[in-house]
């Protein structure tokens, strides 16, 4: 499903129009983010927990040329699914 496609259904399950699903959902992107950006973690009940993790340096290879490098140390974003929406999708 792509973003028009998920705006779409957003707005005919909550009687919407589409442009005001689109702004929702460009809301809810926009203050995860910002949530995350302050280190934050954001719980969504019945769909999951978005939050930072820190990624050690390691070393890794070039896939082109096989050198070795050191790939930084990072934060990268992470969602952990609820158990509700785990047992939908059984």
């Amino acid at each position: 499903m792509r973003k028009n496609e998920l705006i779409a259904a957003i707005a005919e399950k909550s009687n919407v129009k589409k442009v005001e699903a689109e702004r929702m959902l460009n809301a809810l992107i926009e203050v995860v983010g910002e949530e995350l950006k302050k280190g934050e973690k954001l719980a969504i009940p019945a769909l999951g927990t978005f939050q930072v993790r820190e990624r050690k340096a390691k070393e890794g290879r070039n896939p082109r040329t096989g050198e070795k490098m050191m790939i930084p140390a990072a934060k990268v974003p992470t969602f952990r699914v609820a158990k509700n929406l785990k047992d939908i999708v059984k």
